[in-house]
């Protein structure tokens, strides 16, 4: 078949199975010949029309459920992206021959999602198998006890379909609950004193994968210093969300009477003994002195921040590495390092969704954060923040969320 054409729209048109295109918004774009035929529509009944109005529910039955499932599954492709297979349903037809008389029909759907260039939803396949013949004849050799079972079946197959259905509408909620705390614990920071400072938090994909990252920014005592963290709370949901929010609010005060990083860590690793869910959370604490131009840092498992010189260079700030919180039985002091900095150089921190990818070393999820950095060293926080999240994280979007934090020096 080397160099022969192939004519998809043929193709689609001769596909066995009822197979129709449609929008985002469920308009028909295109449906084949098998879903015209088994539909008992024409082509300009049904291309270019809303979905519902070319099928609408059987009004004369109260119970009808069919449009309601159908609209939720294909809102759920839309949504996530993902592939969604329903169960049987009955799912009535008006008669093209005698109008306003409805017919029985039983329809076993699967809808799926066609991505465009940005990995949006740009078309829903809608692939129907109607088995309207076989549950009649089936009926038609069982006995009375049988077709009992089976209609009961069918039952319990749309009762299992509505509890599915409670199940995500619950889910999403606790991931907008999480999402609503998450950004009143961390919002956009007020300017750090004079200098400039841009963040970002993005949630992972999915509506289970709310997480525990945060970070935050505080003046320090002294002349000209601040405070900056970035921790990940380990889980999903609001049980990270609620231990996030307690750490979080624990280091901001540690930071402030704390003599170092290290010590602002130590104070956390004990106060994150009271708190559930807090084990082998990662934070790193930075504080900065431009009396000093110094950089004094301490880690609790966390990804090395990022020092982006003027000339383009990377150092990653690796020095004062410890075990997460909760990760050793007893408490003992944990390290710190320092290193200088000059006007102009930039300090990045984030957590792991930024670089790390599954199946993938860390070194190479660091090495493309520093290939970037140096890509885009000449432009403003704000700027940068945008450059870093469109270029390393996945455009299908990530597993695990992101924090990131840039302080122009």
């Amino acid at each position: 078949m080397a160099d022969t054409a192939i004519d998809y729209a043929a193709v689609f048109q001769a596909l066995p199975g009822m197979v129709a295109l449609l929008t985002p918004d469920l308009v028909y774009a295109d449906a084949n010949e098998e879903f015209l035929r088994q539909s008992g529509r024409t082509r300009e009944q049904v291309v270019g029309r809303y979905l519902f109005d070319v099928f609408p529910d059987n009004p004369t039955d109260p119970a009808a459920t069919g449009m309601r499932n159908l609209a939720a599954s294909l809102a759920r492709v839309v949504d996530t992206g993902e592939r969604d297979a329903m169960a049987l349903q009955r799912y009535d037809v008006e008669s093209t021959r005698r109008p306003g008389e409805w017919e029985e029909r039983y329809w076993s759907p699967v809808n799926t999602p066609v991505l465009g260039p940005d990995g949006s939803v740009v078309l829903l396949i809608h692939k129907v198998e109607e088995v309207t013949e076989l549950i009649r004849a089936r009926s038609r050799r069982q006995d009375d006890r049988a077709r009992v079972l089976e209609a009961e079946l069918y039952t319990r197959a749309r009762e299992l379909q509505e509890v599915n259905e409670r199940l995500r509408r619950a889910h999403a909620r606790e991931r907008e609950v999480a999402l609503a705390l998450q950004k009143a614990m961390m919002p956009t920071p007020s300017p750090v004193r004079h200098h400039r400072a841009a963040v970002r938090y993005r949630p992972a994909v999915g509506a289970l994968n709310v997480c525990g990252d945060w970070y935050d920014l505080v003046d320090l005592p002294g002349e000209d210093r601040i405070g900056v963290a970035v921790g990940d709370v380990v889980g999903h949901g609001l049980a990270a969300a609620c231990a996030m929010g307690q750490l979080r609010s624990a280091l901001s005060a540690a930071s402030l009477v704390a003599a170092g990083p290290a010590q602002a860590l130590y104070a956390l690793g004990l106060y994150a003994d009271s708190v559930e869910g807090a084990e082998n959370t990662t934070v790193v604490q930075t504080c900065m002195d431009w009396a000093t131009h110094t950089i004094t840092y301490s880690s609790a498992g966390h990804p090395p921040p990022a020092l982006l010189r003027c000339d383009g260079t990377v150092t990653f700030l690796d020095q004062a590495t410890d075990p997460p919180l909760g990760a050793r039985p007893e408490h003992v002091p944990r390290p710190q390092a320092a290193v200088g900095f000059t006007e102009g150089d930039t300090l990045v921190l984030y957590t792991d969704g930024l670089i790390e990818r599954r199946h993938e070393d860390i070194d190479t999820g660091l090495t493309r954060l520093a290939d970037a950095l140096t890509r885009h060293r000449h432009i403003a926080p704000e700027p940068l923040a945008d450059a870093l999240l469109l270029d390393l994280l996945p455009p299908d979007g990530a597993t695990d969320d992101t924090a990131l934090v840039i302080i122009r020096l």
